[in-house]
């Protein structure tokens, strides 16, 4: 599919933003200690040589990155028979579903720095252990999964019974794949962790009826996330809001934390519906307690993170939050659909929105569909962001290339 003009245009404003010689980026990756630098330079470029990294880490932000990952970040290949039975009933819904992903430790060493998984409440353990549609089309399963499904605690998968192959099918397995990559690699820039609360039932005899997210629920999950994480692991609500009297406030007022004291760092924001942002939530006047953050309107005293996944049409509405100071997660891409026309007019909407974080289901490109896939220019993994002021390190990775 041929591009327009002003996706044309986005094209030379992004690349623009990041052309830079190769002894730039090398002398970034042999960093000189802050003592050396002028951290008061008015850019990374003018703080010293070798300086650039020291520079950034002071006068950076978190919301003054933008980088890439994934949508779905679990998510295996459907088996044939499955998906050709998701065909007979929904021949859309079949092509939507039809992309996977590699395991979350080669994704991060691709660049990815985001990450989404859909997760089931199972306190008692095994709703999920025995996939209806496997039984239906002969498709074995694995004792491995049946063990792992078994046991109680918050189930990664996409949808109940069909889609339900994952690269770590328990959310403790999954966190801890991503923690230990981390600490083999504590400079990257923090990664974002959306959890969708997945309770939909689905029209299939025999299927799964989830359980409800309630507010024991959410305790439950949030329980979770600490079996893994630390709080000093984390970028939280409360260390964010700080003094200030709501989250909003904080955000607006003084900022996210500097990209020194974020890096190594993990935040978790519940990307799901107002009812149940509403039950995370509680009574609470932001997120006082709590480890994630919501996906919020921009006037609620909780606003703090947003997610607006169209980038085509939702580009003015990024570029003011993330200008605001908000922190924004997009998509390049979603269903297959740009993957099969290599239609990258979404893709580089979405990077040049100023959305901090951009999803996609192709960051390695998928052979069946052609070249299309979604990655950051110049080999970075992360970059200034282009809507908030990137003179102050235009032309430098904020994460250069592993």
């Amino acid at each position: 599919m041929a591009k327009s003009k002003s996706a044309t245009v986005m094209d030379v404003f992004w690349v623009a933003a990041f052309l830079v010689c190769a002894a730039t980026v090398s002398s970034w990756m042999v960093p000189a200690s802050a003592a050396e630098c002028d951290l008061a330079a008015a850019d990374a470029a003018h703080a010293g040589e070798r300086c650039a990294r020291a520079w950034m880490d002071k006068n950076l932000h978190v919301n003054d990155i933008v980088t890439v990952g994934t949508q779905n970040s679990f998510k295996e290949a459907i088996p044939d028979k499955i998906i050709a039975l998701i065909r007979v009933g929904d021949r859309k819904a079949a092509k939507s579903l039809d992309y996977s992903h590699v395991p979350l430790a080669e994704q991060l060493d691709d660049g990815a720095r985001s990450f989404e998984f859909n997760v089931f409440y199972d306190p008692k353990g095994g709703l999920y252990a025995h996939p209806v549609g496997a039984a239906m089309t002969g498709v074995p399963v694995a004792e491995e999964y049946i063990d792992s499904m078994s046991k109680p605690g918050f189930k990664v998968l996409d949808i109940q019974d069909v889609d339900y192959r994952s690269v770590c099918v328990t959310l403790v397995k999954c966190l801890q794949q991503l923690k230990t990559w981390s600490a083999a690699h504590p400079d990257h820039v923090p990664i974002l962790i959306a959890l969708d609360a997945e309770d939909d039932e689905i029209s299939m005899p025999g299927s799964v009826t989830p359980l409800k997210f309630d507010a024991a629920a959410f305790d439950a999950l949030d329980a979770e996330i600490l079996s893994v994480f630390s709080k000093s692991e984390l970028i939280t609500p409360d260390q964010v809001q700080g003094s200030y009297p709501t989250l909003r406030a904080a955000v607006l007022q003084r900022g996210w934390p500097t990209l020194g004291e974020a890096r190594g760092k993990f935040l978790f924001a519940l990307d799901d519906d107002e009812g149940k942002r509403k039950a995370y939530q509680g009574g609470r006047k932001s997120l006082e307690g709590r480890l994630m953050f919501v996906n919020a309107p921009e006037d609620s005293p909780a606003a703090a993170y947003i997610t607006l996944d169209e980038a085509l049409t939702d580009t003015g509405h990024i570029v003011i939050d993330a200008q605001l100071g908000y922190l924004v997660r997009t998509r390049a891409d979603a269903d297959t659909v740009e993957a099969r026309s290599n239609d990258t007019t979404r893709r580089d909407r979405a990077l040049a929105s100023g959305a901090q974080y951009v999803s996609t289901d192709f960051m390695l490109q998928d052979a069946r569909f052609g070249p299309y896939q979604t990655r950051m220019p110049q080999g970075f993994v992360a970059a200034c962001n282009p809507r908030r002021h990137p003179e102050r390190c235009a032309g430098l990775p904020i994460e250069p290339a592993p």
